[in-house]
């Protein structure tokens, strides 16, 4: 199963500068969770983003620079490559940024979105869902606490 895993305000941002704009540990250990063991396809300025490469995950990462090849990962030029890469009886994830989220959609059978109630100023973006192909399976709110500064929802969407 193809997996799109994202956290995203009320705008749909996603982040500013190659960075989020807001810290949400459960977000984290969430992602962690899900992604651990898997095989996660990303950008190649969202893989630049990580101080090093996320531990016990194949990166698949994605870019048009022809020479870029960084230790331990699978680089491809497509989306459709990516896909193909990974193992075909595994759940693979996509990760982002907002430009392979977009990619990514018409190969996702799953959605793993992280809503945080809250806008923000963003430069990427998750892209749209349209309500006659994705349907919300699963939602859990979590009010905002001394960890977490905005209230957010754990959302599951399915393909119709």
């Amino acid at each position: 199963m193809t997996i799109m895993i994202a956290a995203a305000a009320e705008n749909n941002a996603l982040g500013k500068d190659n960075e989020m704009v807001w810290h949400l540990p459960n977000d984290f250990k969430r992602f962690k969770l899900l992604t651990t063991g898997h095989h996660i396809i990303m950008g190649r300025k969202t893989f630049e983003s990580f101080p090093k490469p996320l531990p016990n995950r194949t990166h698949i990462i994605i870019t048009r620079q022809r020479n870029y090849q960084p230790e331990n990962c699978i680089v491809v030029s497509s989306m459709k490559e990516a896909i193909e890469k990974a193992p075909k009886n595994e759940d693979v994830f996509i990760i982002g940024g907002g430009e392979i989220y977009t990619l990514g959609l018409p190969f996702a059978d799953k959605i793993e979105l992280t809503r945080v109630h809250a806008e923000f100023e963003a430069d990427a973006f998750f892209p749209e869902l349209n309500a006659d192909e994705w349907q919300l399976e699963k939602e859990e709110f979590h009010p905002k606490d001394e960890k977490h500064n905005f209230d957010f929802t754990f959302q599951t969407f399915v393909r119709k």
